[in-house]
């Protein structure tokens, strides 16, 4: 009786692994997503620094790079994304998962995954900087990126006003 619902409950398991898993088997069409992803990435980026700058009235935020072609993403490195003013910086890095895609560090499949780090003068002094997860995964509605807050457990779309939360603590 144990041996079969023990067996039930990995059948169910497995049932539900396969189907979470994206659809998505060739190479091209990952690295094609990756690209895509890379290029969201960025296009977020710029729209928050375009956005915040058209209201500044002095100070200026920077991008770095600051446009992006999916020809600029680096499948076997770690790209690197970073907004800053005045000493406040935030620094986006993702890489390609060493698999096709992944669940390893999150529950949903992606197929990037990197960091985002926020930091300013004095939190350098004091050793400190605050470092987030970022996937982008796949789901049924499509590939979305995600911030995930490791120490609350919360993940959320990365966006605009996470952008804006996260700047807005270093000043």
């Amino acid at each position: 009786m144990a041996f079969d619902d023990a067996i039930a409950r990995l059948a169910k398991q497995v049932d539900a692994a396969r189907k979470s898993e994206p659809s998505l088997i060739s190479a091209e069409e990952v690295a094609a997503l990756r690209r895509q992803g890379a290029c969201r990435l960025h296009q977020i980026c710029a729209e928050f620094v375009s956005s915040l700058n058209s209201r500044l009235s002095d100070a200026a935020v920077d991008l770095t790079p600051p446009t992006y072609a999916p020809g600029m993403f680096r499948e076997p490195a770690v790209n690197l994304f970073q907004i800053g003013s005045q000493g406040r910086e935030v620094q986006i890095t993702f890489q390609a998962t060493p698999q096709l895609f992944s669940t390893e560090k999150f529950p949903v499949p992606y197929v990037l995954d990197g960091e985002v780090r926020s930091y300013n003068q004095q939190m350098l002094e004091r050793f400190e900087i605050r470092s987030h997860l970022l996937f982008f995964c796949l789901d049924e509605s499509g590939a979305v990126w995600r911030f995930s807050d490791w120490r609350g457990g919360r993940a959320v779309p990365f966006d605009l006003d996470l952008l804006a939360t996260l700047m807005g603590k270093l000043f």
